[in-house]
């Protein structure tokens, strides 16, 4: 498994709070823009008490209009984090297996994942 990198263990969960104050909303506001009744849910997902769902967080990503590993940037370190573990892992599963077009495949693949950037 690779070594937590300083720069990812600095980053919050999500910069939402920071994107909605640069746009000058209120939570309340916020709220009437995700489809929510109250700010309070806006809180708590700034306060990282909460996570959105999956069509929030792409809300949130329209009304932004920054993509979602920016709105949710340590989430999205940790995330991927785990799933390049996960193809390291699999990558030497496959590698003791014979060799066919589809392994070759899949194994370049994971090689792909496993080389992507933090």
């Amino acid at each position: 498994m690779r070594e937590k990198s300083t720069l990812m263990a600095s980053k919050l969960p999500n910069y939402l709070r920071t994107f909605r104050k640069r746009a000058y909303f209120t939570q309340d506001e916020m709220a009437f823009l995700l489809g929510t009744d109250s700010g309070t849910r806006v809180s708590r997902y700034e306060r990282f008490t909460r996570e959105p769902a999956f069509e929030t967080a792409l809300a949130y990503s329209v009304i932004f209009t920054a993509p979602p590993e920016e709105l949710f940037s340590g989430v999205h370190g940790r995330v991927a984090e785990r799933v390049r573990d996960r193809a390291s892992r699999l990558l030497a599963k496959l590698d003791a297996r014979p060799q066919d077009a589809a392994s070759q495949r899949k194994r370049d693949a994971l090689r792909a994942i496993t080389m992507s950037a933090p």
